[in-house]
């Protein structure tokens, strides 16, 4: 039985101060036990304080981004080191925005990966594919090419620790989401190919999120698939109420 991971990517938004009382408030509305992990990612300048903040909670720590390389002249940049001495767990690597606007390469994506295996961070891979590439009948081609590419040398015995977030291009932050059939599909594509890679004890442990606009209007048939692990939420983890929501409607499937 796959643990339902639900983590909020809060992207370039809340200020230390305002991440704070964000994490204050999810944290004092989410139920003390229940089996679902929580992970949070704050912007950089946000990490330190939120870590504080989760202190004494079972939520965790996550980061948005990473650079492979360990140190150097990288103006701007921030290391996997650099993110574990901020006690964070959890890196996301190859979101649909870097690949689009800062041009991220698979072979880039995947020396992220490794570098984040190396510094016992859990990277959260994001696959998915665009519109265009919807209508043409290539979803199917891009996500295993991401997969195939991302997941490139990855040792069996680290494989699942691996998160998979399957991100329609076309669903994030839209309001469209993939129907719940289109959303299946490809998650038991993607662990089809988890399977080729690294057989069927270690795909069957790998978690797959769905990233495209899940809300708690949508989460429930979402998650109740038997290939959604979670989800990788924007804009409804910016708000306590509808996280919460979410992290409820994961508890609440059996």
């Amino acid at each position: 039985m796959r643990k339902k991971l639900i983590a909020g990517n809060w992207k370039m938004n809340k200020t230390s101060a305002d991440a704070v009382q964000l994490v204050k408030d999810i944290v004092a509305a989410s139920p003390k036990e229940q089996n679902v992990e929580v992970v949070i990612c704050p912007p950089f300048t946000a990490l330190e304080s939120v870590a504080r903040a989760l202190e004494g909670s079972a939520a965790k720590l996550g980061a948005q981004n990473m650079h492979p390389e360990a140190s150097g002249a990288y103006t701007g940049e921030i290391s996997a080191a650099m993110l574990r001495s901020l006690f964070a767990s959890y890196v996301i690597l190859g979101h649909s925005e870097r690949r689009a606007y800062f041009k991220e390469t698979d072979a880039f994506i995947n020396q992220k990966v490794l570098a984040a295996f190396k510094n016992q961070l859990k990277p959260i891979l994001c696959v998915g594919e665009t519109l265009q590439e919807r209508e043409t009948g290539a979803t199917l081609k891009v996500v295993q090419t991401q997969v195939e590419q991302g997941l490139l040398n990855v040792p069996k015995d680290v494989a699942t620790s691996v998160v998979i977030a399957y991100e329609p291009v076309w669903a994030i932050g839209t309001g469209k989401v993939a129907t719940t059939a289109q959303a299946q599909e490809v998650h038991a594509f993607i662990r089809g190919l988890l399977t080729n890679l690294f057989g069927d004890a270690v795909a069957q442990k790998v978690r797959i999120l769905y990233g495209g606009s899940m809300k708690p209007a949508n989460a429930p048939e979402l998650l109740a698939q038997q290939d959604i692990d979670g989800g990788l939420i924007g804009g409804a983890a910016l708000e306590a109420r509808s996280f919460v929501d979410l992290i409820n409607a994961a508890a609440a499937v059996k």
